[in-house]
């Protein structure tokens, strides 16, 4: 059996593009991240949490995390439509990245990668940003937006895997699936 170790409704409708032989189970764990960790080292740590509670002998199991990072700084969820719209400020206007990692256990192995891709955002008016914010969008996404939803909007361009900005790189997932033994 395939589990996804994952409460998010993206990632279960990514994984789908692979595959719809699997179920969702989710622990509750402390996502608390070590001081001075990097983006890249924060999502393998956090995809490998989430995918060890569900490790046993018969099944393989996915754990993901996603984080949007600007000149290495780390922004979670937003906390408010407050510190949301501090998020979106910081981002308008510039490149930042957005790193999915992913754990794979298997009964005889377990890997973990990251995808790292680049979002620039338009410089955003404080209006646009507050338009965004009503969409109430932004209350449960890294960074403070979705790309895809109205978080779109923002968006100029990337330079990477889409999906992985939305929460899961599918193709490189695909491919680890078929190598995972």
């Amino acid at each position: 059996m395939l589990i996804l170790a994952s409460k998010s409704p993206r990632r279960c409708e990514l994984l789908k593009f692979i595959t719809e032989d699997f179920v969702i189970k989710s622990a509750d764990v402390d996502e608390t991240l070590p001081d001075g960790i990097s983006p890249s080292d924060a999502v393998l740590y956090l995809s490998k949490i989430k995918a060890e509670p569900f490790e046993n002998k018969n099944d393989v199991v996915i754990g993901a995390d996603t984080v949007v990072a600007i000149d290495g700084k780390i922004l979670g969820k937003p906390k408010s439509n407050e510190n949301a719209k501090e998020m979106l400020k910081m981002l308008s206007g510039n490149t930042h990245s957005v790193f999915t990692g992913v754990t794979i256990i298997s009964p005889k192995e377990k890997k973990s990668f990251f995808c790292e891709t680049k979002v620039n955002f338009f410089d955003l008016t404080d209006e646009e940003i507050d338009s965004y914010i009503n969409t109430g969008e932004c209350n449960d996404k890294a960074g403070a937006y979705g790309i895809q939803g109205f978080g779109s909007i923002l968006v100029e361009k990337i330079d990477g895997d889409y999906f992985n900005v939305v929460g899961l790189p599918v193709s490189k997932l695909y491919r680890e699936l078929k190598t995972t033994k």
